[in-house]
């Protein structure tokens, strides 16, 4: 009943707005704005005698109803730019003013204010921001270049209000306003892009994107009904390059160093952008590669959570030194066409090739406790990430007062492994080593269990970061002849998402103050994923099968020289180097699974049955419609107000495990979830611009996001690799959550080329979607238990601000110094039931992945041809992971991290330029904890990274 309701209020209003009468005539000028650099996007066109205006799209183009005949006198504006003003003789239809050039304007003393300095990428993405109907930040692509962010997802996390997840030194995915990653839409081009996170969650990995095939990046905060509705904390469109208005080719190529695994990197790019017959084919070519080697020592902690008693609870597992050494490589490109008939029809192609390879051999040394025993894990895995597609549309002035608009695409992103190439299964293979501690340990507590001081009964412990693991017999260390393999594991991860999609706009001009905007949009969404599937072989010695071949010892297998990098785990103190370990060479842990290797040495294969549960398909339709008007209510106020209808269809074919009967069987069964619903989405803006330098904006929107399809899928994972053993199950019965959002916003625009922004946001959140653990004993084994389920409501709250100065009103050197300062406090609330006993108590925290301080600081000095940037970005602290059955002392949160970025550039010629780029220079280590910062599960170093180069502008 509620979704035919929903969808006849938004036919009724679609009705309404088509029924406005439209006069038949009309007059439009249209044309693009270019400064010598190239297309100049948000600049202002104004007819003064009718006092009409519009603003140049991001491909700097406009188009101006002016609704009267006969010479007008126009005048082009853009910050940072001399004001042009230009004579048109307009007739009935269509007239074209061609390409329109503007001059950088000079300062009082006859400097011109935008040479030689980021103010020309910074005028852009202001002018952009200014004219904005939604609520957005900006970025351009020449600012981008002048930090050293070499991935989509390192360059956004410099914007107001935005965070990012940092993998292993490298950020790969971001967030707005702090809410989980998957509020947050990713979208190219203004369509949201495929998901292949191996997580099974809906927010994109950027790693894959490099940072020199992106023109413009959008974050909008607060969105119009004409952008995609499933955007709780916001949107990050990142717009592609477009064809220029004349020729350019520029290119840069680096290399670099990195501290930690002591080797180099190289960077490299290439843009050519050119007009052809008579300027009506523009075509643009851009392509990145950035190979680098790296490394990171994680040092982490596992905790005996599944135990009854609550001391024990916190008692120590076993630990874990892990060292990653391998290489990453990101080659991007992306190819964009576009033929202009006349000023009244364009067509356009967008294609995209993106891959990213993530080459890393593991090596893990544990001491476990629990078992008394030492283990060594060797893996090698060669993770791929590709992000392709394509998109085709068009741009169409029908009449003086309606424009149209559409495209078709195709993208496709997938993850996925590929090793091991023996025995027909492809995954990630993992070598399991074990010794077992004869001797005992002397640091335990009186129970029997390891603890660190703070948790311990009676005191006997140690400190996480002065690690000593306390064997009785200092003798007793890890030994490659007592090393025994006694399991071979393949683990499977393959995700594979399509999206096809077809969308149509139509822009009414209905007068003078009123534009009229409505469209609609389909998706097709296909999804394959496996996720937490083992392929698990054990041998028949280790589990007392009579007349097994004997274990393997690490000593008789061909080896390996253990990567040394900088040095093993320096950073905590201390000498850990009895947990070194030569490892496995690659082909001989590839010929470990070889068919008659594995027989010949005694090892079953004892896969779960219900392994197959792993895997699942699914798609999803989204049907969406919107309708919008602009208004100017008076001269300085603006209102823009509409609807839009969202409906979702989604059907998952997966398979349940079902284990009865004695002695217990196994059966596999196919189940398919299907869950269709609506999504209504009233938004009102409006816009008052107190003079031509300042505005206030304040929004009513509301927006949902989907539950993750991992979430609902009707199968489950088992990994029995872990203690406990870690299940992991859908939950076909879960709603999407939606938000209603308020936000009042100010901004301010300096005149020499600077911002200062702030306001407030709240956001009414219903059925969070949050993930449950559970632990449970089943037939002697002890088992984690994580599914996903909807929350009661929660709200979040906030402020943010911004300044972006220069000090050119001082004298000489100092006048190039200048300021970027952002921040961003949010608070959020959400409560989580708990029975204690028979009670039933509500644990109050923070949403998942919500920090609640954000900022990023910048220094910068520009002068003579020489730029100089020092920046940190802060992330707070945040809660990851919610323990439901255990409660607050038991969250798993990721402490607060600050990293510190420099870059500097120097003009060698007036189109060749040096640059030097340098990452982490404090060296700060990612860190998480449960419950007490002082209970580490995980800290992890990177190092430090730089490069340099050159960057020419061959053609420009």
């Amino acid at each position: 009943m509620q979704l035919r309701t929903d969808c006849r209020l938004f036919f009724l209003l679609l009705l309404c707005c088509t029924g406005f009468s439209l006069p038949a005539a009309a007059q439009i000028i249209k044309g693009i704005v270019a400064g010598k650099d190239g297309q100049l996007p948000g600049a202002t066109i104004n007819v003064p005698a009718l006092k009409r205006s519009a603003s140049t799209d991001l491909n700097g183009a406009f188009t101006l109803p002016v609704h009267t005949s006969g010479k007008t006198t126009i005048t082009i504006s853009y910050v940072g730019y001399e004001t042009r003003t230009i004579d048109i003789d307009v007739s009935e239809g269509i007239n074209n003013a061609g390409i329109i050039q503007l001059s950088p304007a000079q300062s009082d003393l006859g400097q011109v204010v935008i040479k030689g300095t980021m103010a020309p990428s910074q005028a852009k993405a202001y002018s952009i921001k200014k004219n904005a109907l939604a609520m957005m930040d900006v970025l351009a692509a020449d600012a981008i270049g002048k930090l050293p962010d070499r991935n989509a997802a390192e360059a956004v996390q410099r914007m107001q209000g935005v965070a990012v997840a940092r993998y292993h030194g490298e950020a790969d995915a971001a967030t707005v306003r702090g809410t989980p990653f998957a509020w947050t839409s990713t979208m190219f081009n203004g369509s949201r892009l495929p998901s292949s996170n191996v997580l099974g969650n809906r927010s994109s990995v950027l790693d894959a994107v490099p940072s020199e095939i992106i023109q413009y990046v959008q974050v909008a905060k607060a969105l119009t009904p004409d952008w995609e509705g499933d955007a709780i904390g916001g949107s990050v469109n990142f717009i592609t390059r477009t064809a220029p208005v004349k020729r350019q080719l520029n290119a840069s190529i680096a290399g670099g160093y990195n501290t930690f695994s002591k080797n180099g990197t190289y960077n490299a790019s290439l843009v050519y952008g050119d007009r052809f017959f008579n300027n009506k084919l523009g075509v643009i070519l851009a392509g990145a590669i950035w190979d680098r080697q790296w490394g990171t020592d994680s040092y982490d902690v596992s905790y005996n959570t599944g135990l009854v008693n609550p001391v024990q609870q916190k008692s120590i597992n076993s630990i874990m030194f892990k060292r990653y050494m391998g290489k990453r490589q990101t080659y991007g490109g992306n190819l964009g066409l576009e033929y202009a008939f006349n000023p009244s029809h364009k067509l356009f192609f967008r294609g995209l090739m993106d891959k990213f390879n993530d080459i890393r051999p593991v090596y893990e040394s544990y001491i476990d406790y629990t078992n008394s025993r030492y283990q060594y894990n060797y893996r090698y895995s060669h993770y791929q990430t590709k992000l392709n597609g394509a998109e085709l549309g068009g741009e169409h002035q029908l009449t003086g007062r309606l424009k149209l608009d559409w495209s078709v695409s195709d993208y496709m992103s997938g993850y996925f492994l590929e090793t091991p190439p023996t025995n027909g299964n492809k995954g990630l293979p993992i070598a399991t080593f074990r010794q077992k501690i004869t001797g005992g340990f002397n640091n335990l507590s009186g129970d029997g269990k390891r603890y660190w001081g703070f948790d311990s009964p009676d005191g006997i412990g140690g400190d996480p970061l002065h690690f000593d693991a306390g064997i009785k017999n200092s003798g007793e260390v890890m030994d490659d002849s007592k090393l025994t393999l006694q399991q071979l594991v393949i683990a499977q991860l393959d995700t594979k998402e399509e999206d096809k999609t077809a969308q149509l706009n139509l822009k009414v001009n209905a007068g003078p103050k009123v534009n009229l905007k409505f469209g609609g949009k389909y998706r097709h969404k296909y999804r394959e994923s496996t996720f937490g599937s083992n392929i698990v072989y054990l041998p028949g010695a280790a589990l007392g099968v009579p007349n097994s071949p004997a274990l393997l010892a690490l000593n008789k297998l061909n080896r390996a020289d253990f990567p040394m990098g900088h040095g093993f785990f320096k950073e905590m103190g201390g000498n850990y180097n009895q947990y070194v370990v030569d490892p496995l060479s690659k082909q001989q842990l590839f010929d470990l699974y070889d068919t008659a290797t594995l027989r010949r040495n005694g090892f079953m294969n004892l896969t779960a049955a219900g392994n197959a549960t792993n895997f699942y398909t699914g798609t999803e339709d989204v049907i969406a419609g919107y309708a919008m008007g602009e208004i100017d209510l008076t001269e300085k106020l603006k209102m823009v107000a509409g609807v839009r209808n969202e409906y979702t269809s989604l059907e998952l074919q997966g398979s349940k495990a079902t284990t009865a009967g004695t002695p217990a069987t196994t059966s596999i069964t196919p189940v398919t979830v299907k869950s269709d619903y609506n999504a209504l989405l009233p938004m009102v803006h409006f816009k008052y611009a107190i003079n031509k330098q300042a505005n206030i904006r304040a929004a009513f929107t509301r927006t949902f996001v989907r539950a993750n399809f991992n979430d609902m899928t009707p199968g489950e994972s088992v990994d029995n690799t872990k203690t406990p053993i870690v299940v992991t199950k859908g939950n076909p019965d879960l709603k999407p959550t939606f938000a209603n959002n308020f936000d009042l916003m100010g901004e301010y625009y300096f005149s020499n080329i600077g911002l200062l922004s702030g306001g407030v946001f709240y956001k009414q959140i219903q059925d969070v979607i949050f993930s449950d653990k559970v632990f449970y004993n089943e037939r002697g084994n002890n088992y984690a238990l994580t599914q996903a389920r909807n929350l009661d409501d929660a709200k979040l709250y906030g402020f943010e601000a911004g300044i972006n100065k220069r000090f050119n009103f001082l004298k000489g050197f100092w006048s190039g110094f200048g300021v970027e300062f952002n921040y961003t406090w949010i608070n959020s609330e959400v409560k989580v039931p708990r029975m204690v006993g028979t009670d039933k108590i509500m644990d109050k925290t923070s949403l998942p992945n919500q920090s609640k301080s954000l900022f990023n600081a910048i220094l910068f000095y520009e002068r003579s041809g020489i730029m100089v940037r020092l920046a940190g970005n802060y992330r707070g602290r945040s809660v990851e992971t919610i323990n439901q059955q255990l409660g607050p002392d038991f969250y798993i949160w990721t402490d607060k991290n600050f990293t510190l970025d420099a870059s500097a550039t120097i003009g060698i010629t007036k189109n060749l330029k040096a640059f030097v780029e340098l990452n982490n220079l404090t060296n700060e280590p990612l860190r998480t904890y449960m419950g007490d910062r002082r209970r580490v599960t995980m800290t992890e170093w990177y190092g430090l990274r730089g490069q340099a180069g050159i960057r020419w502008d061959i053609i420009k």
